[in-house]
Parts: C-alpha cells; sequence; structure tokens
C-alpha cells in the first residue's frame, strides 16, 4: 500500500510539473552581443516589424540570457529581439515550456538549436526551407522583368507555381506526419483551398461554369482555419487572410459584407482573441474603405456588436466614440433619404431649401473656398455638370461650409459657377456638419428626385459612370 500510495504522488507530481504555466528559456549566444537586455515579442495577426514585446532578459558576460514567467501565457509565434533590436528569430513558444536555445548570430537559422522542444527544431527546418523557397522566387521575379517573349514568361510563371506547390506540400506533409501540434495548425490555417481539376458545368447543363474556380475557392477558404485556437492570433497569418477574402473575394456591396462579417464572427465567437481582432479589423476596413457604401458595414457592426455589449475590450469612452462615429453616418448610408436642409442663396438670403429642388437628379456638394483640394475640384465638377450632368437633368446644390459671404460670393463669379444653386447657412441653425456628416471638405452626396442618396464620396472621375449605372439599373427593373 504505501508503495502503491509512493507511485500515486509521484504521478500527482509529475502532472503538477507538467501542467505548470509560464515558460523558461535559456538562451547563449555564441557570438558576443551588444545588448544590455534582450527582449521576446510576439507577432499579432500582422507580420514583421508590428510585434509586440512582451518581456526582457538581461544579457550576461555578453552572451547568456534566460527568460522566465510564472504566469499563464497564450502561446504562438515568438521572436527574440536582440542586437539592439537589429536581429532576431522566431520560434514556437507554448504555455509551460522550458528549452534551451544555442544561437549562432552569423547563420541564422540554420545554426539555432533547441534543446527540449523537438517542435522548435521541426520550425527551424521550415525556416529554412522557407529561405530558400524566398530566394527562389526571388530569383524567378528577376528573371520575369527580362523575359524576351511569351514562351519565356510562361516557363517562369510554371516554376514559379511549381516552387509554390513544394511549398505547399511541405505543409501538407508536416501535417500529416505531426498532427495536433502547433505548427500543425498554424499551417493548416496558412493553407488555401485546391480547386479540383477537369470541366465544370452549370447544374443539369453541359455549360461551362466560368465561375466555378471563384465559388469553390470562397466557399471553401476558411475550412483549414481553427477559429477556436486563439493562439493563431500570435502568428502572421490572421491579417493577410482577412484581407484576401473581404478584399478580393467578397462583392464590395454593403448586404454582401455585413452577410459575411456576420458569418465570420459567428465563427470566432468561442475563441476572444479571434473574436476581438476580427471585429477591430472589419469595423475599421469599413470606416477607411474608399469604395461607396462600406460606412453602411460600420453602421451595421456598431449596432450589432459593438452597442450589444461584444467590444468587451474597450472602455465606456472609447466605446462612445464608435457610437457616435455611427450615428453620425447612419442617417446618410445609400438607400436612406438625405436630411432635408433649410439654407438661404448667397445672393437674395431668400430660403432654398434641398427639398424644393426640383430636379431628376440632384448634387449635393459641401466645399470650402479656404480648401485647396476644393479649389482644384470645384472647375473639374463644373465641367463635367455642363458637358455631361446638365443634359441628365442633374442640378448642383451647393453648399460652401466656411468663409465670409462676400468671400464665397467672390468664389462662385471667380469660378463661374453662378448656374449652380449656391447657398449658405444664413441664420447658423441648418446644422448640416451634423445631418450630413461634413467635416472634411469636398464631400458630395448624388441624390434621385426624390432625395434618396444613391452615390456618396464622388468626384469628377467617377460620378458619370455612377449616374448611368443608377439608370441601367433602374431600367431593368421598370
Amino acid at each position: 500500500m504505501k508503495h502503491l500510495l509512493f507511485v500515486f504522488f509521484l504521478c500527482l507530481a509529475g502532472i503538477s510539473a507538467f501542467a505548470k504555466d509560464g515558460y523558461t528559456i535559456k538562451i547563449h549566444f555564441k557570438q558576443d552581443v551588444p545588448d544590455e537586455y534582450i527582449y521576446l515579442a510576439h507577432y499579432y495577426a500582422k507580420s514583421f516589424p508590428t510585434v509586440y514585446k512582451t518581456d526582457s532578459a538581461k544579457v550576461i558576460d555578453r552572451h547568456t540570457a534566460v527568460f522566465e514567467n510564472k504566469d499563464s501565457i497564450l502561446g504562438g509565434i515568438y521572436l527574440i529581439l536582440f542586437d539592439e533590436k537589429g536581429k532576431f528569430f522566431d520560434f514556437v513558444l507554448n504555455n509551460g515550456d522550458k528549452m534551451a536555445i544555442t544561437v549562432d548570430t552569423l547563420d541564422m537559422p540554420k545554426n539555432i538549436v533547441f534543446k527540449n522542444s523537438p517542435e522548435n527544431t521541426r520550425y527551424m527546418a521550415y525556416e529554412l526551407h522557407l529561405q530558400d523557397y524566398g530566394k527562389r522566387r526571388m530569383k524567378l521575379q528577376d528573371a520575369l522583368k527580362t523575359a524576351k517573349n511569351k514562351k519565356d514568361t510562361l516557363n517562369i510563371q510554371e516554376q514559379s507555381k511549381k516552387i509554390a506547390d513544394e511549398l505547399r506540400i511541405y505543409r501538407e506533409n508536416y501535417i500529416k506526419k505531426y498532427p495536433n501540434t502547433y505548427l500543425s495548425t498554424v499551417f493548416s490555417a496558412i493553407l488555401v483551398p485546391q480547386v479540383p481539376k477537369g470541366p465544370h458545368y452549370l447544374p443539369g447543363t453541359k455549360t461551362i461554369d466560368s465561375n466555378f474556380a471563384y465559388y469553390y475557392y470562397k466557399e471553401h477558404y476558411w475550412d483549414q482555419f481553427d477559429f477556436n485556437d486563439n493562439r493563431l492570433m500570435f502568428t502572421p497569418v490572421y491579417e493577410p487572410k482577412l484581407e484576401e477574402y473581404f478584399n478580393k473575394l467578397v462583392l464590395p456591396i454593403p448586404d454582401s459584407v455585413n452577410a459575411e462579417a456576420d458569418k465570420l464572427l459567428a465563427k470566432a465567437r468561442n475563441a476572444k482573441e479571434i473574436f476581438k481582432y476580427t471585429l477591430y479589423w472589419l469595423a475599421r476596413d469599413a470606416e477607411t474603405s474608399k469604395v461607396m457604401g462600406m460606412d453602411e458595414v460600420f453602421v451595421h457592426l456598431v449596432e450589432n456588436y459593438y452597442m450589444k455589449g461584444d467590444a468587451f475590450w474597450l472602455d465606456s469612452a472609447s466605446l462612445a466614440k464608435y457610437e457616435d462615429r455611427a450615428r453620425k453616418i447612419a442617417p446618410n448610408v445609400l438607400g436612406n433619404t438625405a436630411p432635408d436642409l433649410d439654407l438661404q442663396d448667397i445672393w437674395t438670403l431668400q430660403d432654398r431649401p434641398l427639398k424644393a429642388v426640383k430636379a431628376k437628379y440632384t448634387l449635393l456638394i459641401f466645399w470650402s473656398p479656404e480648401c485647396g483640394h476644393c479649389q482644384k475640384e470645384i472647375p473639374l465638377l463644373d465641367s463635367v455638370y455642363n458637358h455631361v450632368l446638365k443634359q441628365k437633368g442633374v442640378k448642383v446644390y451647393s453648399v460652401p461650409t466656411e468663409g465670409e459671404l462676400t468671400k464665397i460670393q467672390k468664389f462662385t463669379k471667380d469660378y463661374k459657377i453662378s448656374d449652380w444653386i449656391n447657398v449658405v447657412d444664413a441664420h447658423n441653425k441648418s446644422d448640416y456638419r451634423k445631418k450630413d456628416d461634413v467635416f472634411s471638405p469636398p464631400k458630395n452626396y448624388l441624390l434621385d428626385q426624390n432625395k434618396v442618396i444613391i452615390g456618396k464620396g464622388l468626384d469628377h472621375t467617377n460620378i458619370v459612370d455612377l449616374l448611368e449605372w443608377h439608370e441601367k439599373k433602374t431600367a431593368k427593373k421598370s
């Protein structure tokens, strides 16, 4: 019985030792390093140089340092920054790891040796393979620049595809050989769908489906990404995946983006770090997008996630900024009726409200005589107006956002825009900046005959195309 109890307690001790949190990383540099301290950092969705320092260690005798932490950590791809942060190397770090690393600074990663970390030994082999892949790819890119004919170009492209396939096969073989390891999770996340070869037909027909590759690739894009593993955030993998998916595969239409955003956030719901970054990235991408209508996506995300308590990482002041921004944008998304403006004619100061403008289309322009970009854009818009827009039934409702009345009148004369409906907020009662989200002119809206917003963020280069697209779309419905 005593023997059994002894064995039992030994097992408990072993389990306890295995389950310890934190890490111990002993590093020995073969060459002298100039640092007093070296740093432990990790990736967070982006590639280098966007990394985050998490620990430091004092260098002893210019060769040795020890990182030690007893708190639980989120594992991932970490970096050691040294030589005054001018050099670094990647490695895998999991919660509870204890390892020793010997670094030959003259030949990295080839001569980096790990003790008690077989996964990192394999990771260094992968890094060498990746290094070789990069050199071969760079060589082919240089060759492509000097290709003499189409045959040479096709040959180089074929070689490029071949080495890309080699890298994919390397990762696939690793996943098969070492399943359930962290690197296999990372490699799975990197993999992209392989579209089945051969002709593909529309259902029930013998007609080739020209969109099969696109739909297959999009449908299976996230198949290998483990949305339950927060450690994937501590890699440079996630943001490039998001960028490709939403900026290349999802149609840039608010309804489509909203639907895809909701699907992805539902997948990430159980992993706090992934969910947090997904929601942050989607909101930032929508708010800063140059694509017309994406501000509607921002409003959707704020109303359905931020305002419902899902942005758990934000304090009340930061959350209020999101809510305030969404409230300013919401009245002016595509498909909404533009807020009415009770403004006055710049010459007579008689009321000329926006709703009183009788036109098939109204181009609502906010500008400033002090704005250098406005001074360039206004004449170009007027030229488009005189040559195309006027014939299509467009009237221009022109609102200067600042400046003395005499200066505004002079501007309209100098720039010969007297054919526009030029108005000002003579009584300072309109509050158009808030109503129309006007904080940095120029800002333009295209309205239909009912003053419904059909375009925004326009300039002289795209307004005609938008108008013609809208007319074609309207003609199809009628």
